[in-house]
Order: C-alpha cells, then structure tokens, then sequence
C-alpha cells in the first residue's frame, strides 16, 4: 500500500534558529500515529507546513500521491484540522459557525445541516445549535472544532489536543469514534501530552527532540528502550530527568517566605 504522506529531509527556521533539523517519515492509511514532543520540539510547526499554513525552508512533502507544491489547494479538502489554540469567531452561532466552515469546502447548506445537527446531537451539544460560540464552555467549544473537522468526511485526520476540556464520557466517545475512523481507512496525525492516551490509541509513536524524529515504531517495540511506559520512554529519549528535583524547587519556593539569599 502506497503512503498517504511522505516527507523527507524537512527543514524550517525561524529568526535563524532551526526548529525542524531534517524530518522524515511517511505514514500509510489507516493508521493512527502518535506525533508528540516537548513544547518546541517542531509537531506544530511540522503539521502547519503540510497545511500550507507556513512555508518550509527545504525538503519534499507528497500527500495523497503527489507533492503539495504541484497540487492545487483542493487537496486540503481531504484534510480535517484541530489545532491546539483555536480562535473561533464567537459572534457566531455554532450553526453559523459550522455553515461557514461547510461552505468552505463546497458543501450545500442543507447537508452542512443535517450533518451538523446530528454530530452536535451525539456528541450532547444539539440544543446549542443557535447558541453564540462566546457562551459555549471550553468543551463545548472543542466539540465544535471536532465536528467541523469531520464535516466533509476527510481522508486524512491532524488533531493537536484533540481532548481538550472534554468530559471523561466526551473523550469516551472520540476515542471510539478514532477507532471507527480507522476502520473505515481514515488516517489520523494525533499529538497529545497526555501518553496514556497517546499509548493507547497509536498504531504508531513518533517522538520529536529538538527538531528530529528520535523514535518511530509501535509502542510494543519501543517500550524495550525503557522501563514499560512511555512517559519513561519519553523521558529517556527527550532527556528530561529533573521532573523530582524542579517539583522539590517549587515546593521549597512555595513554603518560603519570599526572601532571596542571594
């Protein structure tokens, strides 16, 4: 089976400082990949360049068989996003809302409706359909950004935090309907600090340390390099061992009395 993203020696700066130092992966349909690394690490940056969001300094990407510099932007219609920190237009309703995103991708007014009604229903939120964004809560809100990503039944799915604020029975539901996706041959980018999560739900784990892939495999794999979990593994291959002594440093901080010896 062909890959349905490649990328291949991916480079990008900013203010002359390198944040991605020659990414490569390629990643097949149907799988889960957990895509996760310290704040900085470049998981962002690296999405918002297949996205087309941001320019890259080097390397080649090809999505869906072709690369992005030769197809038109029509390919972004076979992407569904969530990304960390989204601005939603709070003046609007989530019916407005989700026509907006609906007609953005060339859907008719009446399906973008159907739809919407049904997803919002199932996932608890249907009597806030004419509701103001402004009102929702941050759940409420994630919900919105879920369902508008899946509006057009994309092929391939880049959730950053998709869980963000929702309920333990919320987050029951995306993880089940991530394996219904899957099933169906869907592809979904996942990133999420939260490694149980992570653990559970990837095909496939990815780790990026300062702008390069450091780990690539299935868990059962990787987990030999570390002591049973990923958070270990994480650890271990981030170099990230201080968590004890910074906890202590603030505890000793918050007990004091504010004077500085120095």
């Amino acid at each position: 089976m062909e890959p349905i993203l490649e990328i291949s020696n991916l480079t990008k700066s900013f203010d002359g400082k390198p944040v991605l130092k020659g990414v490569d992966f390629s990643v097949h349909p149907g799988e889960i990949i957990g895509y996760i690394g310290p704040n900085g690490a470049g998981k962002s940056t690296t999405v918002k360049i297949i996205l087309g969001v941001l320019e890259r300094d080097g390397g080649d990407i090809r999505l869906f068989g072709q690369p992005i510099d030769n197809q038109t932007v029509t390919y972004k219609s076979r992407i569904g996003y969530v990304p960390e920190n989204a601005e939603l237009y709070e003046t609007l309703t989530a019916k407005e809302y989700l026509l907006f995103i609906g007609e953005l991708y060339g859907m008719k007014e009446e399906i973008i409706l159907s739809k919407s009604e049904e997803m919002m229903d199932a996932l608890g939120i249907k009597e806030s359909l004419n509701g103001r964004l402004a009102s929702f809560s941050k759940g409420m809100r994630q919900k919105v950004l879920i369902i508008s990503s899946l509006l057009h039944n994309p092929d391939i799915l880049f959730w950053d935090e998709p869980l963000n604020g929702l309920d333990a029975n919320s987050v029951q539901i995306i993880k089940e309907l991530l394996w219904q996706l899957k099933k169906e041959g869907k592809t979904i980018f996942y990133s999420s600090h939260v490694m149980d999560t992570v653990e559970k739900l990837s095909d496939r784990i990815m780790i990026l340390n300062d702008g390069e892939v450091v780990a690539d495999g299935p868990f059962e794999e990787l987990k030999e390099e570390a002591d049973g979990t990923l958070e270990q593994l994480f650890n271990t291959l981030t170099g990230f061992d201080q968590h004890a002594a910074l906890a202590e440093q603030f505890l000793t901080a918050m007990k004091g009395d504010g004077s500085n010896d120095a």
